[in-house]
């Protein structure tokens, strides 16, 4: 059939399952938002506050669902607006396709009127990014983005389109996605056997976790290894939820803020067998000291990953399910009674501690956990509150935890919250804010309440900017540089001024009561905590420090009275 470029665009979108996208119109885009109001009974479109709160959408809606997310832009500005969330979702895998659209094609390179090389201003953070000036291109480019965005390790991909192929028309043809296929081909036998020699080898196994297996639907597979080969089990932030948090071999996240015992047992170990991360420097801290007493196996779809950052004794590329699969079914039951035991000394002798007498960030996790049961989706900014949010909510399955791991995004979850919402709409969706990141996007509260998506915002409101006045605090002597905000900004006002209902609580009990309340009106609703300025994240290890050496509140007052 001939249709135009606009109406090739939405029944591209229709052949790829797409049922919500995220945007803000404007001139350059008007075809296609013209095409798009023609079947909004089929694509719902939410309109957000500004086109990043739009690129966080999706990539929430992507994390939470496990499909594509997909934002819309306009040219210039609109486009442009898009960078930080797809930059987001680029460091930590996530697969959006961002559709912009740009002047006509005789005005391009011209410095037309919101003209912007948004293809290749996106080029390094972007699985691929194309611009299509010729309506002809257009089915095959956009059929093609969702494929590279899914395949492998997942991404954003970004389709710009001049304002002339919306409008042009040629003939269309309807086309069934063809399935995406796991990565298998490099998945050699030899190097399972020699994973699966070296696991049996170990006396003192550790399993590290990462976002691979929750992108890769790995979890099962996962749990049956980790219950073979009876090991312990941490994981990164971006991993949270692939394994049980709740379950006796789980020891909790690895790295700058992660326990005592994960970091502990890591660096004692004799074999850590990496599924899906990337060994990030906050993971790692000294790479130099890191896991120094053992052998490294890693699992990774993404070859470039291996020997990148930490140097592997082994690797297997190729997607985890698939890996675990074939390793499971050459093991047998294996007991590592002490080594267990040796690490459920560490869980018992250094706890995760916290005050129960004042309203903290911790005592508010525990809160939400216990009147969730732990089944709803948290979001979270970045910062203090989303470390606490990591260590203090047991993340019981994948896809429940949606926060901006590499990029360290502020302002990402409430947008990504409101993805989540949409694409869960049965689950309870709350996202942590600090004070700091609720004012960069607070916007996207009249999002929620304009299509009543009744996602719940708690603000961690210490007055400050918590995680960067905990540097200052500690290696910074308490130079308090451009991190103090307290002004007259009142976050209820505000709230309600966008058509929320807003809570202002300042101990557990008033919390506990709100939180209820909220989940029960089922509608947009915001929850202000008022904590201490001088809470902050423990355990935690120094900047160029190896993880054996985290601290926390009792380390430095033993310091403090040594000295």
């Amino acid at each position: 059939m001939i249709l135009n470029g606009s109406e090739i665009i939405v029944e591209c979108l229709k052949e790829q399952g797409v049922d919500t996208v995220f945007g803000y119109p404007g001139g350059a885009i008007l075809n296609v938002y013209d095409a798009l109001y023609k079947h909004s009974d089929e694509i719902t479109h939410i309109l957000t506050s500004h086109e990043q709160g739009a690129s966080h959408a999706a990539d929430g809606y992507a994390r939470a669902t496990g499909k594509v997310g997909v934002c819309f832009a306009t040219s210039g500005p609109g486009a442009t607006n898009l960078v930080t969330g797809i930059a987001t979702a680029m460091m930590d895998s996530i697969p959006i396709v961002a559709i912009t659209c740009n002047v006509t094609l005789p005005l391009l390179g011209r410095d037309s009127f919101q003209e912007v090389d948004i293809a290749g201003i996106v080029m390094p953070i972007t699985k691929h990014s194309f611009i299509v000036k010729d309506v002809k291109d257009l089915a095959a480019t956009l059929r093609r983005a969702f494929k590279i965005a899914k395949e492998g390790r997942p991404g954003p991909v970004l389709v710009d389109i001049t304002k002339d192929a919306t409008a042009n028309e040629c003939d269309y043809i309807k086309e069934t996605p063809k399935p995406i296929e796991r990565v298998t081909d490099t998945i050699t036998e030899e190097d399972v056997e020699n994973a699966v020699a070296m696991i049996k080898a170990a006396k003192k196994p550790y399993v590290f976790v990462g976002g691979g297996v929750i992108a890769s639907e790995a979890s099962d597979e996962l749990r049956k290894f980790v219950k073979k080969i009876d090991a312990p089990v941490c994981d990164t932030l971006m991993g949270k939820g692939a394994f049980d948090g709740s379950d006796p071999h789980y020891t909790g996240m690895l790295g700058m803020h992660g326990t005592k015992t994960s970091n502990f047992g890591v660096s004692e170990c004799d074999l850590l067998i990496t599924i899906g991360a990337r060994f990030s420097d906050r993971v790692t801290g000294n790479t130099k000291k890191f896991a120094k007493n053992a052998k490294i196996l890693q699992f990774d779809v993404d070859a470039a990953e291996v020997n990148k950052n930490i140097h592997t004794d082994a690797s297997v590329i190729g997607d985890a399910a698939e890996i675990l699969k074939r390793v499971n079914a050459k093991l047998e039951q294996s007991e590592h009674t002490e080594w267990m035991e040796h690490i459920k000394n560490y869980e018992e002798k250094f706890p995760m501690k916290y005050r129960k007498d004042v309203l903290n960030g911790p005592y508010i996790m525990e809160k939400i956990y216990e009147i969730t049961n732990g089944d709803a989706i948290i979001s979270t900014d970045v910062g203090q509150h989303q470390m606490w949010a990591a260590q203090h909510y047991k993340f019981k399955s994948p896809r429940t935890l949606l926060t901006s791991g590499g990029l360290g995004t502020m302002g990402y979850g409430l947008g990504a919250s409101i993805g989540a919402k949409v694409g869960c709409r049965d689950k309870v969706v709350i996202n942590i804010a600090g004070d700091g990141c609720f004012r960069m996007n607070m916007n996207e509260i009249a999002t929620a309440t304009r299509y009543n998506i009744p996602i719940i915002e708690v603000i961690f409101n210490n007055h400050v900017l918590g995680m960067v006045r905990q540097w200052q605090d500690l290696f910074y002597g308490q130079r308090y540089s451009a991190t103090v905000l307290n002004d007259q900004v009142d976050f209820v006002k505000v709230s309600e001024g966008m058509g929320a209902k807003a809570y202002r609580v300042a101990d557990i009990e008033s919390f506990e009561k709100a939180l209820k309340e909220a989940i029960e009106l089922n509608i947009p609703c915001v929850i202000e905590c008022d904590i201490c300025k001088d809470d902050k994240v423990f355990p935690m290890v120094a900047p160029g420090a190896p993880i054996s050496e985290a601290f926390d509140r009792d380390d430095l007052n033993k310091k403090e009275s040594a000295n």
